[in-house]
Formats: C-alpha cells, structure tokens, sequence
C-alpha cells in the first residue's frame, strides 16, 4: 500500500523515450520492445516519472509538483498517488 512516505522505483525494463513534446514508457522484454504496450505520458505524468528516483518519497515529490505547478499541496497528492497507483497496476513502477 502507497503512502507519502514511499519511495518508487520504475520497474526494470521500462525505457522512457522523449520525442519531441511526447514522452512515453516503453516495455522492454529480452531486448525486445512491445510496441503493443506503450505508455504515453502527459506533462504532469512525466515531471513525476522523472522524479522516480528511488531516492525521492511521494512527499518530496508532491512539495516539487506543488512549486512546478503551482498548485495545492491536496491537488499535487492526489495526481500523484493516482499515477503511482495506475501504474503500480500494469507493473511499471515498484514501491
């Protein structure tokens, strides 16, 4: 179970890629790319991707959303915790 105090890792053999104004999460298994499954990530979703060090707690994380953004500390959770959880789902991320 997440809570703010947790730190995420992505999942070995995700492979972002940024192409231009897009940033997307490709599975890698055996060197090989499943172009069925790729993520495609909005700017917020990759700010966050981008702070998943793990080193970082969703706490730090959401107190550099909230700067960044410009947004509530309760707005900066809540985008956090629900990204982690989508892709804590489809075994992206590990925390």
């Amino acid at each position: 179970m997440l809570d703010l105090n947790s730190v995420v890792t992505p999942s070995p053999g995700i492979v972002p890629r940024k192409t231009g104004d897009e940033y997307v999460l490709v599975p890698v298994s055996n060197n090989i790319a499943d172009m069925d499954s790729v993520y495609t990530l909005n700017e917020t979703g990759a700010f966050i991707w981008e702070r998943l060090d793990g080193k970082s707690s969703l706490a730090e994380i959401i107190r550099c959303m909230q700067s960044e953004f410009d947004m509530d500390a309760e707005t900066a959770k809540n985008d956090i915790l629900a990204f982690v959880t989508e892709m804590e789902k489809f075994l992206i991320v590990t925390g």
